[in-house]
Order: structure tokens, then C-alpha cells, then sequence
């Protein structure tokens, strides 16, 4: 897993797999979800800042949940 944040842009951009991507799917005009063949592979946040998801309250929880 990793989480990546980006000031300038406000964009937070989580990774859970390397796997190819097979479907995006947008949840409203900010949210992307990109799925591979077995299951979320990514999510984008664009406005994370602005929307109240960055930063991430349980960071440390997420990262032990992956490894």
C-alpha cells in the first residue's frame, strides 16, 4: 500500500495493488476508483484537502491493515 499526497494539486492518490487495472469507475466529480481483476487497486481524491480527506486520521491503521 502506498499513500501519496499532493499539495500543489490538493490530489491524494492511494495505491493497494500493482496489479494491471481492468475499470475506472468516478464517484462524483472528485473520487476515481480504478479496480484490477481482484478488487480496488487504486483511489484518487482530487480537493482531498478541501474535502476533509487529507490528512488521514488513521494512516498508521490503514498501513498495518495492508502489510
Amino acid at each position: 500500500m502506498r499513500i501519496e499526497y499532493d499539495r500543489k494539486e490538493d490530489m491524494l492518490h492511494i495505491e493497494f495493488s500493482k496489479e494491471p487495472i481492468v475499470k475506472d469507475v468516478s464517484h462524483g466529480w472528485n473520487i476515481n476508483i480504478a479496480y484490477s481483476a481482484s478488487g480496488i487497486a487504486e483511489i484518487v481524491i482530487l480537493d482531498a484537502w478541501e474535502a476533509g480527506f487529507w490528512p488521514l486520521e488513521n494512516a498508521s491503521d490503514l498501513l498495518s491493515l495492508a502489510a
